[in-house]
């Protein structure tokens, strides 16, 4: 924790996670208790990530939070149930004489910075990324160790699994209180070094239905979520040992399919919810094709709360995929850079394998894509130069 005129600082990362097992619906909306446990993928912050800056003074008046470089209201309700747990821990670590605890900072007003260096509630998992990396930077802040999961989650409820890498389940609970919906990490991001994410970003504006707002009306309108609710156990032990034994055909089917029922409960959903597009869809055709041509699973999607994909597959297979996909999505030829990330080289497609996807193409479909891997959990950045706050308690422009 950097100290200077008066006002220490602490700055972290935090990662996005996607979900192959999806979490959708609230038991309980207050403490943000799901009707389903969840499994997702951490991925890399090279490629994706929140950065946030927390700075203490005794000088300060308020509480003030900076994201993406606007001041906003710091009372929003999730923003300051985490600030409030956060102090209320570390109060409690204090009084239990806890010699890590850093009681000073306390009593302090906070200046809170954060950026993300992806869209912004695209269905990206922006509140996942944007909530663990506030709670750990306010841990590290206030010197807190251990289970952080329990708080990150009241931010977002997907945000407890950015609190670890690799790949995470959040364990539903029982607990009417919550204690016992946490997140754990089953493998760490070393276990499976040849899979590759590629997140396609269709559409970086901001989704007409809110996660918040579509699964209030799911819970209450759609048959079908009481269904999931009762195969999911199933399909998160299948899951989990595909991962463990890292059986990619196994992983894929079910990251596919769960996909697929998560955006069935959402049309099911009365009104209807329609977060893919017609993009979305092509892509979900194309990747089908795909392993068809093949006879076998070797790319699988996955749609989150929006119209972007991503896609799942092994090292081996990304050139010539991404190749796949600018043939039939070909870049605007002005736009921005087509691919981020990993590396990818250009390879040559066969007549056979275009002829198996009797697609016509569709230029700019497809804004981007970012080639990515799995990573590590939320980090603590040394370096003061990356602090978001100057020394007067302000955001950098």
């Amino acid at each position: 924790m950097a100290e200077d005129g008066n006002i220490a600082r602490v700055t972290c990362t935090a990662p996005v996670n996607i979900a192959v097992i999806k979490y959708w619906g609230k038991r309980n909306a207050d403490l943000i208790l799901p009707i389903n446990s969840s499994l997702s993928v951490t991925l890399h912050q090279d490629q994706l990530k929140s950065t946030t800056t927390v700075g203490a003074s005794r000088h300060f008046k308020e509480d003030r939070i900076w994201i993406n470089g606007k001041e906003e209201n710091i009372g929003n309700p999730r923003l300051q149930t985490c600030l409030r747990e956060v102090r209320r821990l570390a109060r409690k670590r204090r009084n239990s004489g806890d010699e890590n605890s850093n009681t000073l900072t306390l009593n302090h007003k906070v200046h809170i910075c954060s950026v993300n260096n992806f869209p912004t509630a695209a269905g990206l998992a922006s509140s996942a990324a944007g909530y663990a990396c506030l709670v750990y930077a306010l841990a590290k802040l206030y010197g807190l160790e251990g289970e952080l999961s329990e708080i990150a989650r009241q931010g977002s409820g997907s945000a407890c699994r950015s609190m670890y890498g690799g790949f995470v389940q959040w364990i539903m609970g029982v607990k009417e209180d919550g204690s016992d919906s946490i997140a754990q990490q089953i493998e760490p991001e070393t276990h499976w070094p040849e899979l590759r994410l590629l997140v396609l970003v269709v559409n970086a504006e901001q989704k007409v239905v809110s996660s918040t707002a579509g699964m209030q009306t799911t819970v209450k309108t759609s048959p079908l979520l009481k269904y999931r609710a009762e195969i999911v156990p199933k399909r998160m032990m299948e899951m989990s040992e595909a991962i463990k034994q890292r059986d990619f055909e196994k992983f894929a089917q079910l990251t596919m399919k769960d996909s697929n029922q998560f955006h069935a409960t959402c049309l099911d959903t009365f009104p209807p919810i329609f977060y893919l597009n017609e993009i979305s869809k092509c892509i979900i055709n194309l990747v089908h094709r795909y392993n068809s041509h093949f006879d076998e699973t070797l790319v699988a999607y996955t749609f989150d709360a929006g119209p972007n994909a991503v896609i799942f597959t092994l090292e081996q297979q990304v050139d010539k995929f991404v190749e796949v996909v600018k043939h039939y999505f070909p870049p605007e030829e002005n736009g921005e850079q087509f691919l981020k990330g990993l590396p990818v080289n250009p390879v040559p497609l066969s007549e056979p394998l275009k002829s198996s996807i009797p697609m016509d193409p569709i230029k700019g479909g497809i804004r981007y894509i970012i080639n990515t891997q799995a990573g590590p959990g939320p980090q603590l950045i040394e370096d003061i130069n990356h602090h978001l706050i100057g020394e007067d308690g302000l955001a950098k422009q």
